[in-house]
């Protein structure tokens, strides 16, 4: 309902009946969906899907939450009435009877909508605490919505802040992912440094509020959110964007007239990976945002006299993800003087300009170490370990910058025996 009003389209259809889940599923069944879901029987869903339609039909239901639990003990309900009262806010609170059109809205939820208000049903504190996962909710839907947080609503929200650790840590990532990505993310991950709720489960994004970039810039955390909104609503780069310099807190150096943070990005690359995984996000995703954090100083120091080595070391280096580099790179720099904003611009599209020159004459796959692992191994007599890698990557580098061809094996083998004979003899 909230979707239709707003002229949203969507895929997901709720309905709500008086019908228990076994008579659902019959009429389900006989509608011949593309398939049926009971996964979520014992709280008296049944879902189904036709074609790219989700349907999914629930049992009026009554909930009761025991304290500290987001597990509530279901029983079903005698009346639609009853039923939303239960949803967390009034624009998730109204319903249309399908055979008359009318719509049920017992708590203002048009109201709402059309004020631009996110607003808990009844009581916010009782509705946070039946399930605290709804403090982030409310937030996302300021994020993708615009709207603003009802005054009682969002002093429940601060109040109500600690409970969120009663949340499971992928519950939280899956709600902050969502912010990520809405159209008002800014606004969104400004309120949840505004109520408190970063301090429960990110508390290292507020340490970069506490963080000067210098005496008259903007601090680190502001500054991260301007980067936030000039990047495009993907995932992996929104999270990018919101921990990219999440190693500043730690390696501010302060003299009397500036401020620096040497190595920030090697922090933050580390950071980055702690973080997410801490927050039960997926290894391969906690992996390119660590990458694009560490990287993400390279682009903007680009210069034409680098050479086609270093044009060549950062396309492997940034691999599949070099286009998030660079739309990185680009929205890292939000200085209000329009000259150096039009300056990264520019480096970065000579940037674009010198790297697919460079794929036109040879794609990153032709551009290998002459010699494997293997090769390697059987050479110098010596099993597996580290030294592998450094040798493979001293022989890369010397094809990326020219000095190698990539099916010279007779002269990597030349130079593979010089390097460890200085440099690996121990």
């Amino acid at each position: 309902m909230r979707d239709e009003l707003l002229g949203r389209s969507t895929h997901d259809l709720d309905f709500t009946t008086d019908a228990p889940p076994e008579a659902t599923r019959r009429i389900l069944e006989a509608a011949q969906p593309d398939s049926l879901y009971a996964i979520g029987e014992k709280f008296g869903t049944i879902g189904a899907t036709f074609g790219d339609v989700v349907v999914e039909i629930t049992t009026f239901r009554t909930e009761r939450y025991e304290p500290g639990s987001r597990k509530p003990e279901v029983r079903y309900g005698q009346s639609l009435e009853e039923d939303l009262s239960r949803r967390d806010f009034t624009i998730n609170a109204m319903a249309r009877d399908l055979a008359t059109g009318d719509i049920i809205d017992p708590f203002g939820g048009q109201a709402d909508l059309k004020a631009g208000v996110v607003r808990a049903v009844g009581e916010p504190t009782i509705r946070f605490a039946e399930d605290p996962l709804r403090l982030l909710r409310a937030v996302r839907f300021v994020a993708q919505l615009g709207f603003a947080l009802e005054p009682a609503t969002r002093a429940a929200i601060a109040r109500c802040a600690g409970a969120l650790r009663q949340v499971s840590r992928e519950r939280i990532f899956e709600e902050m992912s969502r912010i990520l990505i809405a159209p008002y993310a800014a606004r969104g991950l400004r309120l949840l440094a505004d109520l408190g709720l970063l301090d429960v489960f990110l508390p290292e994004v507020i340490d970069l509020r506490r963080t000067t970039q210098g005496k008259r810039s903007k601090d680190v955390f502001e500054h991260t959110l301007r980067v936030i909104e000039r990047t495009p609503p993907d995932l992996v780069l929104r999270w990018a964007a919101l921990l990219h310099d999440i190693g500043k807190p730690r390696t501010i150096v302060q003299t009397e007239n500036e401020i620096h943070f040497p190595g920030h990005e090697h922090v933050g690359e580390r950071l980055s990976e702690e973080i997410l995984l801490r927050l039960r996000a997926d290894s391969s995703l906690a992996k390119r945002v660590s990458r694009l954090a560490g990287l993400h100083m390279r682009a903007n120091q680009y210069e034409d006299e680098w050479t086609d080595g270093a044009v060549r070391r950062l396309m492997r280096d940034a691999g599949p993800d070099l286009e998030l580099l660079l739309n990185l790179s680009t929205a890292d720099v939000t200085s209000y003087k329009a000259a150096r904003v039009e300056a990264a611009v520019d480096r970065v599209r000579r940037l674009r300009e010198r790297i697919q020159k460079l794929e036109e004459e040879a794609s990153m796959e032709e551009i290998r170490s002459p010699l494997n692992g293997d090769d390697l191994m059987a050479m110098f007599g010596r099993g597996p370990g580290p030294w592998i890698k450094v040798v493979k990557d001293y022989l890369l580098d010397l094809v990326l910058e020219g000095k190698l061809a990539p099916n010279d094996r007779q002269r990597a083998e030349e130079l593979a025996r010089q390097f460890v004979k200085e440099r690996l003899a121990a």
